[in-house]
């Protein structure tokens, strides 16, 4: 199954590791660490031209998704069922 992350960006739900709040970065040294990581490597995507509310990981990159975390676990979730 597939989960829309907003724009056109479309990503099997099996790929996704984990869906954060973009705030993680502001609170967290060690996300903040990982996202600067993920960006030096250039395996950063921002999705849209809205301000990022989530941030989607999956084993290839990181998405900046303007999609709210908690719709985008309750899409995970309805995948599951």
């Amino acid at each position: 199954m597939y989960v829309h992350l907003g724009g056109e960006k479309i990503i099997r739900a099996s790929q996704i590791v984990a869906i954060l709040d973009v705030s993680i970065e502001e609170s967290s040294d060690v996300s903040r660490e990982f996202v600067e990581e993920a960006q030096k490597n250039r395996k950063v995507e921002t999705i849209g031209d809205e301000a990022p509310k989530s941030i989607v990981v999956t084993d290839e990159r990181l998405y900046y998704s303007p999609i709210s975390t908690a719709t985008l676990m309750k899409r995970t979730r309805y995948l599951e069922g």
